[in-house]
């Protein structure tokens, strides 16, 4: 967070309407085919967080990355567990990709589904909202892309051969020691390997009690291979083994009670992913990628064994005209999932396809306006296998099905420039998803149940969301008003009223706004962010047979996979480069509190007889960071993460229900964390 743009980036998530302002300006006098860098109705990202971020506070997982982000939160507490939330909505309804890769499915609803290790991470872009059509499929809730450091990121002109040390020391979970060797093959190619280990004892909350089911071991090794081949192309590949084993409760994502029963469990991942650009000219520029990954959780209360296989790829070209650009192309995924006891038969499976065609444009109208425009085709189909009658005979009573549905969204924006200054946005996008594949534990339900997966009329979820914007920008401050609106129709989800397992639920609206402030005087940077949304559900008509609700707030226990209820959250912070050498910096993080009416579910069950107004108390967490580059090659990091010892659970977490249900209860959040770090580059 060095100047005033970086400042912005960090802490904006916001408008998914326009890129800044000043920075398409910027463009415009370089080039004048600039306008590929503005997208009106979703921008190629709207948030941009880069590897120096993620290094000044030593960002241990996603709830590290997300830090300093007022509308991307992090629920979960426990590694294994952690979910990302994007304006409410859980990351189930986001297109997450690391290297263009997706990262699809859930192996089981009680932990996440995105892995990664932050010391790898170039740059992450997110997008929130439904944008482009360039997004990938079913990026209902927006994007979010990682992308990782390749050999060229990490040498210099003149070096040939390089090499990192990295030793991590956190006062209140562990430790961790990564390597990394990179060179030069040729003068156009370079190999990268990287290797971390973290050994992860039970955290502390702010009281200073343990929070059982929190320590972890992961090993991480990543290899990646990158270069030019002649004038116009480029190719890499890449391989990565991530492994993460612990002793965990049943439901990771639920506080360990003292005396409960912690089970061995493991969490595997492996991806291999293959990217090629050919830079011919200005009406052709192809780029394509391909990838695999298997993932898998075993373990657990039920000695149960998840595993899910991905294959996927993206071709699409982008052309340039005087006042246009246009992207165009066509994506692919099929998914695969499995599940059954540790060692013993397939009990289940799925099986998902998504096939895309996509066309995205870009047109400078004038000087002053600038447009986007997008249409996207996608068709999924689903399928499902019960093999348990093959064990359990006229126990089984589901009949297998399959969907085959296809779904146009569009989109339009734009963004017109009143004054040097000041700049507003416009947009509508659409998106949709089809029925995908289930988590390895939830479709077990087919035979504990009696039902089918789904039915033959379930039908696609597709989502409109309208923004607008208004920025201010001059050469110290940059400021941004973002309101929205998204509804998602024909919501998914499972264990509701209804003749299968997965049903049409009814109606998700979110809405709120958000703003961002960032000011630059001399060597400091500061900056404020806001952010406030509603998530609701209007439940469709014959969902619950004991009331009727024109709408309830979404909260992560009754309705998972779908999204949490948050406080408005604010963001204060400062960055002072006191020298070339060092900067320091500190952040406050304060979230309202929140009051909602939940348990709708457990009402019509019999599991309540009433109504439960859940509370989510406020809380405000102080990080502060140093870094402190001692010598060319030699760089020490200290970081204190929440500085004041405060004692909370995340609203993205699932809140405290132990007034009505003793159990349920949302795993605490790390107390006061004293971070050092000690990085030797050769």
């Amino acid at each position: 967070m060095k100047n005033l743009t970086l400042n912005l980036t960090l802490i904006s998530a916001a408008c998914a309407l326009s890129s800044g302002l000043t920075f398409a300006a910027v463009q415009e006098s370089e080039n004048a085919a600039a306008v590929e860098k503005i997208s009106v109705v979703g921008a190629a990202s709207n948030l941009v967080i880069t590897a120096e971020d993620l290094e000044q506070f030593q960002a241990n997982d996603l709830a590290d990355i997300f830090r300093t982000t007022p509308s991307v939160a992090v629920g979960g507490s426990v590694g294994v567990a952690q979910k990302i939330y994007i304006r409410g909505l859980e990351d189930s309804y986001l297109n997450v990709t690391v290297d263009g890769a997706q990262q699809t499915s859930t192996l089981f609803h009680h932990v996440g589904r995105v892995t990664l290790d932050p010391d790898l991470l170039k740059q992450i872009d997110v997008q929130a909202g439904a944008g482009e059509a360039t997004s990938g499929p079913g990026a209902i809730g927006g994007s979010i892309s990682f992308k990782t450091k390749d050999a060229q990121d990490l040498l210099s002109d003149e070096e040939q051969f390089g090499g990192r040390v990295k030793a991590n020391y956190f006062s209140n979970n562990g430790t961790r020691l990564s390597g990394s060797v990179y060179g030069k093959v040729s003068d156009d190619w370079g190999l990268l390997g990287y290797y971390s280990t973290i050994n992860r004892d039970n955290m502390e909350n702010g009281d200073g009690e343990e929070i059982l089911g929190s320590a972890a071991d992961q090993d991480l090794l990543f290899l990646k291979g990158s270069g030019t081949i002649g004038e116009h192309h480029y190719l890499s590949f890449s391989v990565e083994q991530r492994d993460e084993e612990g002793e965990f409760s049943a439901r990771p994502n639920w506080m360990v009670a003292e005396g409960a029963a912690l089970y061995s469990s493991e969490a595997e991942r492996e991806t291999y992913v293959a990217n090629y650009a050919f830079d011919y000219d200005n009406a052709v520029y192809l780029e394509a990628t391909a990838y695999q990954t298997n993932s898998s959780f075993s373990g657990g209360r039920f000695a149960w064994l998840a595993d899910i296989d991905t294959f996927g790829l993206d071709i699409r070209n982008t052309t340039e005209l005087t006042n246009h650009k246009f992207v165009y192309g066509v994506d692919y995924r099929s998914d695969e999932v499995e599940s059954g006891s540790v060692g013993g038969p397939v009990e289940n499976r799925e099986e998902g396809t998504v096939l895309g065609v996509y066309g995205q444009g870009h047109s400078d109208i004038t000087s002053d306006l600038l447009v986007s425009y997008g249409v996207r085709f996608d068709k999924y189909t689903f399928d499902q296998s019960i093999l348990l009658e093959e064990y359990y005979g006229d126990l089984v009573t589901a009949e297998a099905v399959s969907l085959d549905d296809n779904e146009v969204s569009f989109n339009l924006g734009a963004l017109y420039t009143l004054s040097d200054e000041w700049a507003i946005g416009l947009g509508y996008a659409q998106a949709a998803r089809g029925k995908e594949i289930g988590d390895g534990f939830t479709i077990d339900g087919v035979l504990w149940k009696g039902l089918p997966v789904v039915n033959e009329d379930l039908v696609p979820e597709t989502v409109a969301n309208i923004e607008a914007s208004i920025e201010y920008s001059d050469d110290n401050l940059n400021a941004k008003f973002t309101v929205f609106n998204s509804t998602i129709d024909d919501v998914i989800s499972a264990d509701f009223n209804g003749d299968a397992i997965y049903t049409n639920i009814g109606e998700l609206d979110t809405a709120g706004f958000e703003f961002d402030v960032a000011y630059q005087v001399g060597d400091i940077d500061l900056f404020l962010g806001y952010s406030s949304v509603s998530t609701e559900l209007a439940p469709r008509d014959d969902l619950y047979s004991n009331a009727s609700y024109s709408s309830i707030d979404i909260n992560g226990y009754e309705f998972d996979g779908l999204g949490n209820s948050r406080g408005d959250t604010w963001l204060l912070g400062a960055d002072y480069n006191v020298t070339d050498d060092l900067i320091i910096g500190a952040s406050i993080n304060h979230v309202n509190s929140l009051s909602i009416d939940t348990l709708h579910g457990a009402l019509e069950a019999g599991w309540t007889d009433a109504i439960y107004r859940l509370t989510k108390p406020a809380y405000t967490t102080v990080d502060a960071y140093l870094d402190f580059e001692v010598a060319p090659n030699f760089k020490v990091n200290l970081v204190v993460t929440n500085l004041l010892n405060e004692q909370y659970i995340d609203h993205s977490s699932v809140a405290d229900y132990s007034e009505v249900f003793g159990s349920v209860v949302g795993p605490d959040e790390a107390g006061r964390d004293i971070r050092v770090s000690v990085t030797f580059d050769f």
